[in-house]
């Protein structure tokens, strides 16, 4: 048996766009999958998805991950789709204990799989479905903070080999998207708060991030609700303290849903003398 270290991993924020990202990914799926081949192979995926929230975090502990396709009146060849991915109960309940010992309630899910903002980055990223995958809710119900701690309670296990992937979009209003797609045109603000976001994000300033809607150009109107942008807080949370910040890819793709993605590499442990 190999006794190596799992290399260390970052955590990851990625976008997953409208459904029909699985079937054009363009500049951005094209990102994903360069930044998969970048790392070193995880132990286990701690997936956060803005469509799975709950009241307390849940811990998915399914031997078999269903493809979930939560949508409705989209092109046939999405309903085809599957991602063939397989859990890890040893690894979830690793994930589970973190987030008990950082102090925040815990529970486990032996039956919910993996929804589109799960298997759409996934499947772009780890094609083979061949590294474990653990599915992880987030809880709109305490906001950026509450995400943020989330993720600071994961941050633990990106030393023992888990890579967290926290799914969303940085901007997610389908309203305007209902006016741009009739005007042809992306509303300045999509760029404006992606930017500002990550000037905020490289600076580590925590407490404006976590005040975005007051501070950032139209927050609120950046996310009418906040299940999107939620798992932004969770990966930069799981990055650590002192993490490095890096922006590795830049988009908008159906007018409003800006597609940037973001690592979070921990910074390194100071070296004993």
């Amino acid at each position: 048996m190999s006794t190596d270290r799992p290399a260390r991993q970052p955590a990851l924020f990625v976008p997953h766009g409208a459904p029909t990202f699985a079937l054009r990914p363009g500049a951005a799926g094209a990102a994903l999958a360069g930044k998969a081949a970048q790392l070193e192979r995880p132990r286990a995926i701690v997936v956060v998805s803005a469509h799975w929230d709950t009241g307390v975090p849940t811990v998915g502990t399914a031997g078999t991950l269903e493809t979930i396709h939560d949508f409705l009146s989209f092109p046939r060849a999405l309903y085809d789709l599957r991602y063939p991915a397989t859990g890890c109960r040893e690894a979830a309940a690793e994930v589970a204990a973190a987030i008990a010992d950082a102090g925040l309630p815990v529970r486990t899910d032996a039956e919910h799989g993996l929804d589109h903002g799960a298997w759409v980055p996934l499947r772009l990223m780890f094609p083979d479905a061949d590294v474990p995958v653990i599915p992880l809710s987030i809880q709109s119900r305490t906001g950026p903070e509450g995400a943020w701690q989330l993720g600071r309670a994961l941050a633990p296990l990106t030393a023992r080999g888990f890579l967290v992937i926290a799914s969303g979009n940085l901007t997610h209003n389908l309203r305007d998207y209902q006016v741009a797609v009739h005007g042809g045109a992306t509303p300045s603000y999509v760029r404006a708060f992606a930017d500002w976001m990550a000037g905020r994000l490289v600076a580590n300033d925590v407490a404006a991030l976590l005040d975005y809607r007051r501070q950032a150009p139209d927050g609120a109107r950046a996310h009418p609700t906040e299940d999107h942008l939620l798992p932004l807080f969770v990966a930069f949370g799981a990055g650590g303290d002192g993490a490095t910040a890096e922006r590795f890819h830049a988009g908008i793709d159906d007018y409003v849903l800006a597609m940037d993605a973001w690592a979070f590499s921990p910074a390194e442990p100071a070296v004993q003398p």
